[in-house]
């Protein structure tokens, strides 16, 4: 019997341990039960009108064709535009690659940087694919933890420590998911001077830069990362375009061509009609102002209805999509606390292991329900918070 590879049989579900209250919550949804879903980061809200209308119009027009396997110039342009805004230092078209997504993005990083056997340093908590996307590359990792009480900043000095001689690169994001921790310049200074002197990839996820209310610094515009550092961007939370699945790679010249060169042979290329709409989203910038405002907005929202509530401690202000609560002075279990508020109270929240085990003792709370769910959502919190033994 022909067998899989193992690059494919070892992308492992483990990963996914924690998630399980949201696969059950989930069930009981399509079961009738109506569960207050506050647990998953996709916008409850439409696609802006006119990036929709842009799409319409594209695919009216005909554009219905093969696009650039790069990306269309005027997408080029429109990205480096955008991107520089991000990251606050020039880059140019040539610097920048389409992806189908961040995850495309990550996925194709990872196959540009490693050898089978080839070695990541990933910080945690971490957005659930990291792992899973090492693998797939033939690659190992090691997770080091950023502490709680550090407010999740990386630690350099367990960075360094998990060096080995075979690591290709570190691997960050921030603004972080799921803590919504913004890595300080500080911060971002140390794990830029560890790659520079182990000689190492640095590869930044920052699909939230739009989020973060003019806090974001990317590494990229460190001096001496520039050529070291693959940033990760894309359309989805900043543009309200989570199903479109674009997204693309901020990198060098000479890396921007083994990008392409991959894309060749796996995406060959973007979507034509998505492509247009997404120029003139980005040209734009469709919707970016108002989805930040409307996540702000949520988040005092939910932090004043949550005052007070017994043991709960908040560990971002507003401005990301999501909430990291701190219940470690009633729990350590918070897969437990997630199941048990689920049954007690019908709501549905992310265990902090589910992004690793430094986040042991948190939960985390999506912002992605309107404003009287997010009120509710934070009452039924407080009232199974004050009476919980565990």
């Amino acid at each position: 019997m022909a067998l899989p590879s193992t690059r494919i049989t070892e992308i492992s579900e483990s990963d996914l341990e924690g998630w399980e209250v949201y696969t059950e919550a989930q069930k009981r949804n399509h079961e009738g039960a109506d569960v207050l879903m506050v647990c998953i980061g996709d916008h409850d809200f439409p696609t802006p009108f006119n990036s929709v209308e842009a799409c319409k119009e594209a695919l009216d027009a005909g554009y219905h064709n093969y696009s650039e396997i790069q990306g269309q110039p005027a997408l080029l342009e429109a990205i480096a535009k955008v991107s520089t805004k991000a990251i606050g230092m020039p880059v140019t078209s040539k610097e920048v690659v389409a992806m189908p997504g961040g995850q495309g993005g990550l996925y194709a990083s990872m196959q540009a940087v490693l050898n089978p056997g080839d070695h990541v340093v990933i910080v945690s908590p971490h957005y659930v694919t990291y792992p899973g996307t090492v693998r797939s590359a033939g690659g190992t990792f090691t997770l080091v933890p950023a502490s709680p009480d550090d407010g999740f900043q990386p630690d350099a000095a367990a960075i360094e420590a998990a060096i080995k001689p075979n690591t290709k690169a570190v691997m960050i994001n921030s603004p972080n998911n799921p803590t919504c921790a913004i890595y300080t310049r500080e911060s971002l200074e140390a794990v830029a001077e560890i790659c520079i002197k182990h000689d190492v990839w640095l590869i930044s996820d920052e699909v939230y830069w739009s989020l973060s209310n003019g806090q974001h610094i990317s590494p990229r515009s460190l001096p001496n990362m520039k050529e070291r550092t693959i940033v990760i961007q894309s359309m989805s939370k900043s543009h309200g375009m989570t199903g479109w699945r674009f997204g693309w790679i901020i990198t060098s010249e000479e890396m921007a061509y083994f990008f392409t060169q991959h894309n060749l042979v796996s995406t060959y290329g973007m979507n034509d009609f998505i492509s247009k709409a997404a120029t003139i989203a980005l040209n734009d910038e469709i919707g970016v102002n108002e989805i930040a405002d409307t996540y702000r907005k949520r988040g005092e929202v939910f932090l004043e209805a949550l005052q007070g509530a017994n043991g709960i401690r908040t560990l971002n202000e507003p401005g990301g999509m999501y909430f990291m609560l701190d219940i470690r002075d009633i729990t350590n279990d918070a897969q437990k606390f997630a199941f048990d508020l689920l049954d007690a109270e019908n709501m549905a929240v992310m265990p902090g292991d589910s992004f690793g085990p430094s986040a042991a003792g948190h939960l985390r709370i999506s912002l992605c329900q309107p404003e009287e769910k997010l009120k509710e959502a934070a009452t039924r919190l407080r009232r199974f918070a004050a009476n919980y033994t565990g």
